[in-house]
Protein backbone atom coordinates (compact mmCIF):
# COMPACT_ATOMS: atom_id res chain seq x y z
CA UNK A 1 0.00 0.00 0.00
CA UNK A 2 1.48 3.40 -0.95
CA UNK A 3 2.15 5.95 1.74
CA UNK A 4 -0.24 8.88 1.83
CA UNK A 5 1.27 12.00 0.31
CA UNK A 6 1.52 15.16 2.33
CA UNK A 7 -0.48 18.01 0.82
CA UNK A 8 1.57 20.72 -0.82
CA UNK A 9 0.00 24.09 0.00
CA UNK A 10 0.21 27.17 -2.22
CA UNK A 11 -0.30 30.88 -1.85
CA UNK A 12 -3.99 30.31 -2.64
CA UNK A 13 -4.26 28.42 0.66
CA UNK A 14 -2.69 31.37 2.50
CA UNK A 15 -5.19 33.75 0.87
CA UNK A 16 -8.03 31.44 1.91
CA UNK A 17 -7.19 31.63 5.63
CA UNK A 18 -9.88 33.15 7.85
CA UNK A 19 -9.67 36.91 8.39
CA UNK A 20 -7.04 37.79 11.00
CA UNK A 21 -5.25 34.43 10.89
CA UNK A 22 -1.59 34.74 9.93
CA UNK A 23 0.63 32.04 8.52
CA UNK A 24 3.70 31.61 6.39
CA UNK A 25 4.22 29.11 3.59
CA UNK A 26 7.62 27.46 3.28
CA UNK A 27 8.27 24.77 0.69
CA UNK A 28 4.54 24.03 0.51
CA UNK A 29 4.02 23.71 4.29
CA UNK A 30 1.91 26.12 6.30
CA UNK A 31 3.33 27.51 9.54
CA UNK A 32 0.78 29.37 11.66
CA UNK A 33 1.92 32.41 13.61
CA UNK A 34 0.89 33.43 17.12
CA UNK A 35 0.19 37.10 17.83
CA UNK A 36 3.41 38.94 18.72
CA UNK A 37 4.14 40.27 22.20
CA UNK A 38 4.35 43.94 23.08
CA UNK A 39 8.16 43.71 23.38
CA UNK A 40 8.32 42.09 19.94
CA UNK A 41 6.26 44.91 18.43
CA UNK A 42 8.26 47.60 20.23
CA UNK A 43 11.52 46.24 18.79
CA UNK A 44 10.05 46.13 15.28
CA UNK A 45 8.74 49.66 15.62
CA UNK A 46 12.04 51.11 16.84
CA UNK A 47 14.18 49.28 14.27
CA UNK A 48 11.82 50.16 11.43
CA UNK A 49 11.88 53.84 12.46
CA UNK A 50 15.70 53.95 12.66
CA UNK A 51 16.13 52.27 9.27
CA UNK A 52 13.44 54.40 7.59
CA UNK A 53 14.96 57.60 9.03
CA UNK A 54 18.39 56.60 7.72
CA UNK A 55 17.00 55.93 4.24
CA UNK A 56 15.10 59.24 4.24
CA UNK A 57 18.05 61.31 5.46
CA UNK A 58 20.36 59.75 2.86
CA UNK A 59 17.67 59.96 0.15
CA UNK A 60 18.28 56.25 -0.42
CA UNK A 61 16.62 54.00 -2.95
CA UNK A 62 15.76 51.22 -0.51
CA UNK A 63 12.38 50.85 1.17
CA UNK A 64 11.69 49.32 4.59
CA UNK A 65 8.51 47.44 5.49
CA UNK A 66 7.47 46.04 8.88
CA UNK A 67 5.32 42.92 9.20
CA UNK A 68 2.82 42.05 8.04
CA UNK A 69 4.39 42.48 4.60
CA UNK A 70 4.25 39.74 1.97
CA UNK A 71 7.52 38.37 0.62
CA UNK A 72 7.27 35.72 -2.11
CA UNK A 73 10.66 34.02 -2.06
CA UNK A 74 10.05 31.78 -5.07
CA UNK A 75 8.17 31.98 -8.35
CA UNK A 76 6.23 28.74 -7.95
CA UNK A 77 4.19 30.09 -4.98
CA UNK A 78 5.38 27.51 -2.44
CA UNK A 79 7.24 29.96 -0.21
CA UNK A 80 5.61 33.06 1.27
CA UNK A 81 6.93 34.72 4.42
CA UNK A 82 6.23 37.85 6.46
CA UNK A 83 9.59 38.94 7.87
CA UNK A 84 9.40 41.25 10.86
CA UNK A 85 11.36 43.82 8.84
CA UNK A 86 12.18 43.74 5.12
CA UNK A 87 14.50 46.17 3.35
CA UNK A 88 14.21 46.08 -0.44
CA UNK A 89 16.57 48.07 -2.64
CA UNK A 90 15.35 46.87 -6.06
CA UNK A 91 11.99 48.58 -6.63
CA UNK A 92 11.30 46.20 -9.54
CA UNK A 93 10.64 43.52 -6.91
CA UNK A 94 7.83 45.56 -5.34
CA UNK A 95 4.17 45.63 -6.29
CA UNK A 96 0.89 46.11 -4.45
CA UNK A 97 0.98 42.52 -3.15
CA UNK A 98 4.46 42.83 -1.63
CA UNK A 99 7.96 41.77 -2.63
CA UNK A 100 8.59 39.23 -5.41
CA UNK A 101 12.01 37.79 -4.66
CA UNK A 102 14.53 38.20 -1.89
CA UNK A 103 14.75 41.41 0.12
CA UNK A 104 18.27 42.77 0.57
CA UNK A 105 18.04 42.75 4.36
CA UNK A 106 15.70 40.83 6.64
CA UNK A 107 15.31 41.16 10.40
CA UNK A 108 13.38 38.63 12.49
CA UNK A 109 12.60 39.18 16.16
CA UNK A 110 12.47 35.85 18.00
CA UNK A 111 9.30 34.93 19.86
CA UNK A 112 9.04 31.84 22.06
CA UNK A 113 7.16 30.01 19.31
CA UNK A 114 9.38 31.17 16.42
CA UNK A 115 12.84 30.14 17.64
CA UNK A 116 13.23 27.07 15.37
CA UNK A 117 11.70 28.95 12.42
CA UNK A 118 14.00 31.94 12.73
CA UNK A 119 17.27 30.14 13.52
CA UNK A 120 16.93 27.18 11.14
CA UNK A 121 14.15 27.14 8.57
CA UNK A 122 14.16 30.83 7.67
CA UNK A 123 17.94 31.10 7.83
CA UNK A 124 18.17 28.42 5.13
CA UNK A 125 15.35 29.95 3.07
CA UNK A 126 16.76 33.48 3.16
CA UNK A 127 20.28 32.34 2.30
CA UNK A 128 18.99 30.17 -0.58
CA UNK A 129 16.74 32.92 -1.94
CA UNK A 130 19.54 35.51 -2.14
CA UNK A 131 18.95 37.74 0.89
CA UNK A 132 22.19 39.70 1.38
CA UNK A 133 21.92 40.15 5.15
CA UNK A 134 19.83 38.47 7.86
CA UNK A 135 19.54 39.56 11.49
CA UNK A 136 17.95 37.56 14.27
CA UNK A 137 17.13 39.74 17.27
CA UNK A 138 16.57 37.50 20.30
CA UNK A 139 15.36 39.48 23.36
CA UNK A 140 15.19 36.39 25.58
CA UNK A 141 18.87 35.59 24.96
CA UNK A 142 19.99 39.26 24.80
CA UNK A 143 21.53 38.46 21.41
CA UNK A 144 21.61 39.75 17.86
CA UNK A 145 22.93 37.31 15.27
CA UNK A 146 24.01 38.87 11.98
CA UNK A 147 24.48 36.74 8.89
CA UNK A 148 26.10 38.39 5.92
CA UNK A 149 25.69 36.07 2.96
CA UNK A 150 27.86 38.08 0.52
CA UNK A 151 30.59 37.34 1.66
CA UNK A 152 29.62 34.58 4.08
CA UNK A 153 30.12 35.77 7.66
CA UNK A 154 28.30 35.48 11.00
CA UNK A 155 28.72 37.81 13.97
CA UNK A 156 27.06 37.75 17.39
CA UNK A 157 26.20 40.88 19.36
CA UNK A 158 24.37 41.73 22.59
CA UNK A 159 21.77 44.36 23.42
CA UNK A 160 24.57 46.60 24.74
CA UNK A 161 26.34 46.70 21.34
CA UNK A 162 26.13 48.91 18.31
CA UNK A 163 25.55 46.81 15.19
CA UNK A 164 26.56 47.90 11.69
CA UNK A 165 24.12 47.22 8.89
CA UNK A 166 26.11 45.48 6.16
CA UNK A 167 24.08 46.83 3.25
CA UNK A 168 24.95 50.42 4.29
CA UNK A 169 28.34 51.98 4.91
CA UNK A 170 27.11 54.35 7.59
CA UNK A 171 24.16 52.80 9.45
CA UNK A 172 24.84 51.61 12.97
CA UNK A 173 22.05 50.56 15.32
CA UNK A 174 22.93 51.04 18.97
CA UNK A 175 20.80 48.46 20.75
CA UNK A 176 21.69 49.95 24.14
CA UNK A 177 19.73 53.07 23.12
CA UNK A 178 16.57 51.21 22.09
CA UNK A 179 15.29 50.98 25.70
CA UNK A 180 13.93 47.50 25.27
Amino acid sequence: MPLPQEKIYTIDDIYALPEGERAELIDGRIYYMAPPSRTHQRIISKLNQLIANHIDIKKGDCEVYPAPFAVYLDKNTHTYVEPDISVICDKNKLDDKGCKGAPDWVIEIVSPGSRRMDYAIKLFQYRSAGVREYWIVDPEKNRIMVWSFQPEDTTEYTFSDSVKAGIYDDLFIDFSQLNI
